[in-house]
């Protein structure tokens, strides 16, 4: 098979690559695609979607391929593959960066931090660009420095009829809306501009574990510890058990826990006086913050959260951290049978929360707190392991569901998640107008293996 202009890799269901092609990070998704098309650049991604709207194939992106719910790869279709168009161009003076749609966060962090620079992306480094960023893109950085898509200032797209258009504040005005927090409704990214800002290269940061029947006491200190924190600070809460990082004692590996990681943006004294009551609250099991590069902490978690391994994901905004949302949380968070499961908490707020609500796609602007609970098993596990982890997941969020808020982060929504949490992630304004420029860049709905926008 051949592809009009293509100067890529094809790799088709004969190739010896294909398997191998045709994987993503979430190994519990298996789909067989007719092609799979590797792109070189913008040129290539231009003739695979040609080449699928003339021959009538479903089309999959592939950024990262990192989307839990595996949209980065279909069944029967052609895989517009950009994991080859990685480059990442750093224009200090500027403080801007060139990032290609199949660029990883690792990549841009490891450019950026070669000037003292970064811009907010995900806390695993091995996460695509692409598909953080359209969904409105949460990291450590972001209550100092604002969502992924509050720093992009344009991108290069590749539409449903196979042309090239550069969305910004002054062009495709409300294309530009849409990709900032609507996925990958509207068309290819083979281009990302961002905004840098001085990060680093050392940050204090670093996770505190608590046990896990300290859980609702550092639940409660933490409640107004985030409240009071500057923005500088970025925290993730993680719920379960110690992971064998390299920095913690063995005997403590696979210990239920409760632990609150931190990233201080600011200068690391400033950090040191910002963490230090958390540090001191209740006698941790293990205190790891400390002075460390930016880029190494930013990809410390990798190995917790390996390709291959079986997710499944359940999502929700919270209300707050009443007494009885962390009771909810306490008694939840160690119930896996899986020692890879755990429940992940985000601080929001911060600059965050100063963007106007219409001002992008992403519409979880007055979210303090959302929380993803991530069901974790691994290949070689039985199916009734499955189902205990995703039985885990979902009544973790049913018993959540009295203190949740309106919305949910769409990144978070798993295959499962059908259109009506959708509608949820945008609530119901935005997703009309998400609608809207879905008709007027993709009236056929070409793209539609993702969260999907439905013309209207």
């Amino acid at each position: 098979m051949e592809i009009d202009g293509f100067r890529g890799r094809l790799i088709s269901a004969d190739h010896a690559d294909y398997d191998t092609a045709r994987a993503v990070w979430n190994g519990a998704v298996d789909r067989h695609p007719k092609l799979i098309a590797r792109c070189g650049g913008t040129a290539d991604v231009v003739a695979a979607v040609r080449f699928a709207r003339d021959h009538g194939l479903a089309i999959a992106v592939r950024g990262g391929g990192h989307n839990v719910a595996g949209t980065a790869v279909c069944d029967d279709g052609i895989v517009i593959d950009l994991s080859a168009m990685r480059a990442a161009r750093v224009d200090p003076a500027g403080r801007t960066a060139r990032v290609q749609g199949g660029a990883l966060w690792g990549d841009v962090d490891r450019a950026t931090q070669a000037h003292g620079l970064a811009t907010t992306g995900g806390i695993v480094s091995h996460t695509g660009v692409a598909g953080l960023t359209l969904g409105g893109g949460i990291g450590f950085l972001m209550r100092k420095h604002g969502l992924a898509v509050d720093n992009l200032l344009a991108a290069e797209v590749v539409t449903a009829e196979g042309g090239i258009v550069r969305a910004s504040a002054e062009e495709h005005p409300d294309l530009f809306w849409a990709l900032r927090g609507g996925g990958g409704n509207f068309g290819v990214v083979t281009e990302f501009r961002f905004t840098l800002h001085p990060v680093g290269p050392t940050v204090l940061a670093g996770p505190v574990f608590w046990a896990a029947e300290d859980t609702a006491d550092v639940l409660r200190f933490y409640r107004d510890f985030a409240a009071a924190a500057p923005d500088e600070l970025g925290t993730v809460v993680r719920l379960g058990t110690v992971p064998p990082l390299p920095a913690v004692p063995e005997h403590l590996h696979g210990r239920p826990a409760i632990a609150v990681a931190c990233c201080h943006a600011g200068a690391v004294e400033d950090g040191e006086r910002a963490v230090r009551a958390l540090r001191r609250f209740g006698t941790p099991l293990v205190d790891l913050v400390s002075p460390t590069p930016y880029a190494d902490f930013q990809s410390g978690l990798d190995d917790t959260v390996r390709h291959g391994w079986h997710y499944y994901w359940k999502a929700a905004n919270l209300t707050g951290l009443s007494d009885d949302t962390i009771a909810v949380v306490a008694d939840h968070a160690y119930g896996a049978r899986s020692p890879r499961s755990y429940a992940a908490m985000f601080h929001m707020g911060g600059a965050v929360a100063r963007i106007p609500r219409d001002a992008t796609a992403y519409s979880g602007r007055e979210v303090a707190h959302n929380i993803v609970i991530d069901a974790v098993w691994l290949p070689h596990e039985s199916a009734e392991h499955a189902a205990t982890e995703t039985a885990w997941a979902r009544r973790f969020l049913q018993a959540l569901r009295p203190h949740r808020a309106d919305g949910v982060y769409v990144n978070f929504l798993d295959s499962d998640d059908g259109t009506g949490r959708v509608r949820e992630a945008y609530g119901d304004a935005a997703y009309r107008r998400l609608a809207r420029v879905k008709t007027a860049y993709d009236r056929d709905n070409a793209f539609h293996h993702n969260k999907n926008v439905l013309p209207g």
